[in-house]
């Protein structure tokens, strides 16, 4: 039995740090590569935040194709057995994305640090400049179509009541004021929550302790399925991880996200 068993999907510095040796784990620094190289915390692997998306437009969000995940995968190490945790310097976003590739990839072994590394040194815990050999190995996987929404599942599904589309762009996306796409505004019937709202900055940016409470005075409740997004789904991988994290049994990233949506001439959009 792993000794990362009995913990919730969050995880917090003192439980991380008394776990650093144990031989099935898999930490993921997912910061900036300058970030990395000024200390990281003990063992962690480096993983280039881009490398996580497909990166061309209109919808650079897209999952990377197979190829690319299998050799990721492979540097790292993969294996059935690993236990993930996965943690970066902005609160969540970066990630949230990698949880959901994890999901992606159908490996439902995994820990985010709250707080990541804002948190870790809040409370004293050293950092390290020895970068672990890469792994010379391509991991042999099997993609899950389940954690993902397209932009046909998503127009199949509007208005649905049982559905909860969840913005994590800024207000001023969501109302069409700011845009970054062809066209501006929102999914019709989405509910507009930042990713940054749900973010302590007074406990080391950990996630917010009444956001349970929060969320469902919004009506983005257990209940119904939540199909997150934001412009790429960087954002929203923190969206993401909060729905999974709080046990909500139906939870879908939209890797094309406003990126896709707001440069198509034909999906329904609102302001």
């Amino acid at each position: 039995m792993s000794v990362f068993t009995s913990l919730p999907l969050v995880i917090e510095p003192a439980q991380l740090a008394e776990r650093l040796d144990a031989p099935e784990l898999i930490l993921v620094d997912l910061t900036s590569a300058a970030r990395y190289a000024e200390g990281h915390l003990p063992g962690a692997r480096f993983v280039d935040p881009k490398s996580t998306q497909l990166g061309q437009p209109p919808a650079p969000g897209l999952l990377p194709d197979k190829a690319r995940l299998e050799a990721l995968f492979g540097s790292l190490g993969h294996r059935p057995e690993a236990v993930y945790v996965v943690y970066d310097d902005e609160g969540g976003g970066w990630a949230g994305r990698f949880i959901w590739l994890l999901d992606v990839i159908g490996h439902h072994r995994y820990h985010y640090l709250n707080g990541g590394l804002h948190a870790w040194l809040a409370e004293g815990c050293g950092l390290s400049q020895d970068v672990p050999t890469p792994f010379e190995a391509r991991a042999n996987l099997e993609l899950d179509s389940a954690p993902s929404a397209t932009r046909d599942y998503i127009e199949s599904r509007l208005g649905a009541d049982d559905l909860v589309i969840w913005d994590a762009r800024s207000p001023q996306e969501y109302r069409g004021e700011k845009a970054l796409t062809a066209r501006a505004g929102h999914i019709p019937g989405a509910i507009n929550l930042e990713w940054t709202a749900a973010m302590d900055p007074a406990r080391a940016m950990r996630i917010r302790e009444d956001i349970a409470e929060q969320l469902l005075a919004l009506g983005i409740s257990p209940d119904k399925e939540i199909i997150t997004h934001c412009q790429t789904h960087h954002r929203s991988g923190f969206t993401y991880l909060l729905a999974k994290a709080l046990g909500y049994p139906r939870v879908k990233g939209y890797p094309g996200s406003w990126g896709e949506w707001g440069n198509l001439p034909d999906t329904p959009i609102q302001q």
